[in-house]
């Protein structure tokens, strides 16, 4: 049986009564964390909500004012997971959430669009697609394609919305005749029942579950945004649909807005604006390299030349990093020193380099790393890593301190 969010993909609101509602679980993520969500599967008498398949999402929408998380198939069953059980019998009012829905159709849509075109312009059939949150993708059983080309491709969709072709929906009985020859990627294992065919008159025929737009004419305009390399010898074709264009339109016009202040140069200069810093900034970055490197020779200079040199010498910079380190270790030598050198934030994460004596460094590197809760590895007389508690120093000093005294032996 077909869901009335198949037969009607317009229909926003619908009334209709709970079958059954069962235990279930949904696996989900929290802010990057995996956990189980506990709740309930509903299946009802029809749907509106349609359950993910075909390459599209599912959709979202309430039950009598309850979140609807999540919508998959399971045979002729719609499950609707909620987190609060419904009685079976009871009477209730399905509300669409509508935006989501008509974002899917118009992506859809356009993606069947897109295929049909492709190959019978190109000769580049597409082996699958992807609707994302933000953007679509086609995957063309080409390894390349030219710009002219995705130009072309561009221009002949678009000519065909503004044609305003008809979409239409048909079912036909499993092994009619009329369904030979329509493009498909087979149907579910568990399918049955009459076989759903997606119609662009004069364009497509397509075996699809979806929901789609009723008039190309829907969709608006689409956008090519590109070309990836995809995998095996195939080309990832990026796409816009719709109202995502226009979405992209308002976010980059208001970046152009942005851009304008930030580097007071009109749009038409932006580019050539950000190349200028861009050299300005690689300029900088090798004047500081060099002062750096400066830096760390006058500070082994300094060292050396106390008459009343320590046996251990500890640093720290929160504008350094590993050069800098290796190039006050190299200047200062470690033959008869123990250096500690730091770099990064003085109370968070960083860099550290233990150099000195190999016996006393390889003796202490591991220590050295547990107490800035980090890790790091060493060889002929250095051991260097990065940690995550810099504000040990002190504590990494004092083991140094201990070692030296005791002869070197760690207590």
């Amino acid at each position: 049986m077909a869901f009335l969010c198949q037969r009607d993909s317009w229909a926003r609101q619908f009334t209709t009564r709970v079958v059954s509602c069962c235990p279930a679980q949904l696996p989900t993520k929290n802010g990057g964390k995996k956990e189980t969500l506990q709740g309930f599967h509903v299946i009802l008498e029809d749907t509106i909500l349609f359950p993910e398949g075909g390459g599209q999402p599912d959709d979202r929408g309430v039950i009598n004012g309850i979140p609807v998380l999540r919508v998959t198939r399971r045979g002729p069953d719609a499950l609707h997971f909620v987190l609060t059980p419904i009685e079976p019998g009871t009477e209730v009012q399905l509300e669409l959430d509508w935006d989501r829905r008509f974002d899917h159709m118009q992506q859809h849509s356009g993606q069947h669009l897109i295929t049909a075109v492709a190959d019978q312009m190109l000769g580049f059939k597409t082996t699958s697609w992807e609707l994302g949150q933000q953007q679509s993708t086609v995957e063309l059983e080409t390894p390349s394609m030219t710009a002219e080309q995705v130009a072309a491709l561009e221009r002949s969709v678009n000519d065909k919305i503004r044609a305003r072709i008809p979409v239409v929906v048909r079912h036909l009985a499993e092994g009619d005749a009329e369904g030979d020859g329509v493009r498909s990627r087979g149907l579910p294992d568990d399918h049955s029942g009459p076989v759903r065919i997606v119609s662009i008159e004069g364009v497509d025929a397509n075996m699809c579950c979806g929901t789609h737009v009723s008039n190309l004419s829907d969709l608006q305009v689409i956008k090519l945004l590109g070309t990836e390399k995809g995998k095996k010898n195939k080309t990832n074709l990026i796409f816009l649909v719709g109202n995502r264009v226009l979405k992209s339109l308002a976010q980059n016009h208001a970046n152009e807005k942005a851009l304008t202040v930030l580097l007071k140069q009109g749009p038409e200069e932006h580019v050539e604006a950000v190349k200028r810093l861009q050299n300005s900034l690689k300029q900088l970055q090798k004047n500081n390299l060099n002062l750096q490197r400066d830096l760390a020779v006058l500070i082994a200079q300094q060292f050396k030349n106390n008459p009343a040199q320590d046996p251990v010498f500890v640093l720290h910079r929160k504008d350094g990093d590993s050069e800098f380190m290796n190039i006050v270790a190299n200047e200062i030598g470690t033959e008869e020193t123990l250096l500690f050198l730091s770099v990064g934030d003085e109370k968070a994460a960083g860099l550290f380099l233990l150099a000195g004596p190999s016996e006393a460094v390889e003796k202490l590197g591991p220590r050295v790393a547990e107490l800035l809760e980090g890790k790091g590895a060493g060889k002929c007389g250095r051991y260097q890593g990065k940690a995550t508690r810099m504000s040990r120093r002190e504590a990494v000093k004092a083991v140094l301190w201990e070692f030296i005294n005791h002869g070197g032996s760690e207590q």
